[in-house]
């Protein structure tokens, strides 16, 4: 038997672990397989897409199963171990190119590809730089940027997060071209200035899989990888080639500055949404003396408008912006007040938190 009668959860925690970057149609089909390895009874789970591989493993004890290798469709296997009763207990063996999963009255059979096809991700960390921080400062870095990542777009060096550590800072960005998001936590160390970009599934994964706990996570960069490991998990990634934008030249600094309560703004934008342009998503913010204005429209020449009272006493302004960019960055400030600043009519807008003196969040405007 390669795995005699364990929990079913036992398996399933770390096989969904892995499994968030198995893409179920691959060039090559043993990319939509897991590589499972019971060796003496501690089992590795492993994932990957060419770009970034994700393992964890679990002690079973050293009596359970045979010492093999084999790598099975990771999201069927989810799939099976989900709808099975809770508290049911499996047992996995290998005969002929099939794995045989039993428990109690299923049997299910799933195909399997050699274990020494599997693409495993070479070491490129020769001379890493390494750092160690808590999982929840990490977590909270990477959320706090991660939604101004660009999507597929041609310029490779958007879709993902710029890392940067210099002195004892770790600073991260992102940033599609249409607006820009800033953070930066204190790290140990002194340390010479370094960065890497890392892309978005590698984001996407390590903010998912991060807990919000002090627990720490160790992260090791070079020019050509980054690897995190934590809580058991060691997530090793490519990172992109090329330049990011120079991002301290779009941070502004303005004279105009309004504190507002930021769930007041949030709902405001969140009604002046429903009538917005669907295909351009504009709203304009026009301020006059102690009071905001929230203004869409759309091609029915439907309307709304929202006003909220300021302590605006800047010139008058009459802005547009993306109302759904306004929103993302206020989704994801935590602190109860945001800081809005302002430049000219043809000026970016400044979002910032007294809570947090390093966070900054610039949207470019839009003509309305």
């Amino acid at each position: 038997m390669f795995i005699e009668q364990v929990d079913k959860e036992t398996i399933l925690k770390p096989l969904q672990v892995v499994v968030g970057i198995v893409e179920r149609k691959q060039t090559l089909p043993i990319l939509s397989n897991v590589l499972i390895e019971n060796q003496n009874g501690k089992i590795r789970f492993t994932a990957t897409d060419l770009e970034i591989q994700i393992t964890t493993s679990i002690d079973i004890g050293s009596e359970n199963g045979q010492s093999a290798s084999i790598t099975v469709g990771g999201k069927k296997l989810q799939e099976i171990l989900r709808v099975l009763p809770e508290q049911s207990k499996i047992t996995v063996d290998i005969k002929e190119n099939k794995a045989q999963i039993k428990s109690s009255k299923s049997r299910f059979s799933l195909q399997t590809l050699p274990a020494q096809d599997f693409p495993k991700l070479g070491n490129q960390l020769d001379n890493a730089k390494k750092i160690t921080l808590a999982q929840k400062e990490l977590k909270g870095l990477l959320l706090s940027v991660q939604y101004a990542m660009a999507q597929q777009d041609v310029r490779y060096y958007l879709n993902g997060v710029l890392l940067i550590i210099e002195g004892d800072k770790l600073k991260v960005v992102a940033t599609d071209g249409h607006r820009l998001a800033y953070n930066a936590g204190a790290i140990e160390g002194n340390h010479e200035k370094q960065d890497i970009i890392l892309p978005r599934k590698a984001v996407v994964e390590l903010s998912k899989l991060l807990a919000d706990s002090d627990e720490h996570v160790d992260l090791e960069f070079s020019q050509q990888q980054f690897k995190a490991t934590f809580s058991g998990i060691t997530l090793t990634t490519k990172v992109i080639e090329g330049k990011f934008p120079d991002y301290e030249r779009v941070i502004p600094k303005y004279d105009n500055h309004l504190n507002m309560e930021r769930t007041l703004v949030q709902q405001a934008l969140q009604r002046a949404a429903i009538l917005s342009n669907e295909k351009f998503r504009g709203v304009r913010f026009v301020l006059t003396e102690k009071n905001l204005s929230i203004i869409s429209s759309n091609s029915e020449q439907e309307e709304a408008q929202e006003e909220i009272e300021t302590d605006y006493h800047g010139e008058a302004l009459d802005i547009g912006f993306n109302v759904n960019y306004l929103m993302d960055g206020l989704n994801n400030i935590s602190s109860s007040t945001a800081t809005f600043s302002f430049g000219d009519p043809n000026s970016s807008i400044l979002i910032t938190t007294p809570e947090n003196q390093e966070f900054r969040y610039v949207v470019m405007p839009m003509r309305i």
